[in-house]
């Protein structure tokens, strides 16, 4: 409240002295007929010392006394006429004086509100970089984030094909403990269910067993998890395994997208603006992050005071209802082949990075025209675990499944 009495105050000031100039009298300032009186008295004395001098007679000395002297009344009285008329301002003028002081004092103040920063405190760079440091070396541990931003998990319910896949493959890995393989479907799958904890213990079991074979994506991976335990709050554990991760692969995006958010978490927006952009301009469109990252970085760039505009977005890549209905033209074996390999590098890139559920339900319907309709189903499935909890993505995937021939189970439905 201080500050902004205070900028009222100095608001209203500056309106105080526009609307003086505008209401000020004018009688101050010095009207022609004054000029003129002056010239006329100087040349009274001048006849006087004319005469002495006897350069004029007397009686041209009288004839222009009384001519200058009648010019000397005719410049009083208009000087007498111009004071009376602009003794008072008019009333546009005061009019015109009180809209300029309500503009300028709610403008000023309503300027701040919008560009400033209210309740802040003047933090020079040097403090500001301070102040980020400080939050870096206070950073919570895993433990403690989970405690204090953790929330309860929500696993999400499969059908019972998968559930009995979930239940073979846990006692699998109990089993053979050392198994990779089955460590790695575990975690996955463990994840995409919603059990963050179970897949936390089973990808660091995983990245043990590695040892310094671990690559990028499994520590990146790996901080995933431990971000998504402590509800977005990005840890010790969960920064060094975002550096490990990013040291092994400069260029993961994952790792790169959480390093943003580490980044605005401590106070540096221009990190994280000028990481976020970097991975906007680099990756693939329909990219799991491109949605969430393109609503934090326009919000980095505002708090960083970066002019910033967002690029438009572009269609997702992968096998579209055109191609595939482009393929009917062909013969069996060129049909075959188009669509297998356009499948084979969706299918790659949905395993690696994600994507919406449109691209899922590309794939599901690529692999009904192949005839893979296990494979197909199976994809469904998956796709129906990871968005359970977006009902229009569902009804995206259950629509794409229909219309390759796969049939309704309890999993789909």
């Amino acid at each position: 409240m201080i500050f902004w009495a205070i900028a009222a105050i100095l608001a209203l000031g500056c309106s105080g002295l526009i609307a003086a100039a505008l209401l000020r009298r004018r009688g101050d300032a010095v009207p022609p007929a004054a000029y003129d009186l002056d010239v006329y008295r100087v040349q009274l004395k001048d006849v006087d010392k004319d005469l002495a001098r006897g350069i004029i007679t007397a009686a041209e000395a009288e004839r222009l006394r009384t001519e200058v002297s009648r010019r000397i009344l005719s410049a009083d009285a208009q000087l007498r006429q111009v004071g009376a008329g602009i003794a008072q301002p008019s009333g546009g003028a005061a009019l015109l004086a009180g809209i300029l002081a309500l503009v300028v004092t709610a403008g000023a103040l309503a300027g701040y509100f919008k560009l400033g920063a209210p309740g802040y405190a003047d933090m020079p760079r040097s403090e500001r970089l301070a102040a980020s440091d400080a939050a870096r070396a206070d950073r919570l541990a895993q433990a403690d984030a989970v405690a204090q931003f953790g929330v309860p998990e929500a696993p999400i319910a499969p059908g019972e094909d998968f559930a009995q896949l979930m239940q073979q493959l846990r006692a699998a890995v109990e089993k053979r403990p050392d198994d990779l393989r089955g460590l790695t479907l575990l975690a996955r799958n463990e994840a995409g269910l919603g059990n963050t904890s179970a897949a936390l213990d089973a990808q660091t079991r995983l990245i043990a067993l590695r040892g310094d074979q671990a690559s990028g994506g499994d520590h990146a991976f790996l901080a995933d998890l431990l971000i998504t335990a402590a509800g977005g709050y990005v840890s010790r554990e969960a920064e060094a395994a975002l550096r490990t991760a990013l040291s092994k692969d400069p260029g993961h995006p994952e790792a790169r997208y959480y390093l943003g958010i580490y980044y605005d978490q401590v106070d540096r927006p221009d990190a994280a603006f000028r990481t976020w952009e970097r991975l906007l301009h680099d990756s693939q469109p329909g990219a799991a992050w491109i949605a969430p990252l393109r609503t934090r970085i326009v919000s980095a760039a505002d708090r960083a005071g970066i002019r910033y505009s967002l690029p438009p977005l572009t269609d997702a890549p992968g096998p579209s209802a055109q191609d595939i209905d482009a393929a009917g033209d062909m013969t069996g074996e060129e049909r075959q082949q188009m669509i297998r390999g356009m499948v084979d590098g969706l299918m790659s890139r949905l395993a690696d990075q994600g994507g919406p559920p449109e691209e899922w339900a590309r794939l599901i319907a690529s692999l009904g025209v192949l005839g893979e309709a296990g494979r197909a189903a199976a994809i469904r499935d998956e796709a129906l675990v990871i968005f359970g909890a977006n009902p229009e993505a569902l009804q995206v995937i259950r629509a794409a499944a229909q219309k390759a021939g796969i049939p309704e189970s309890e999993t789909a439905q």
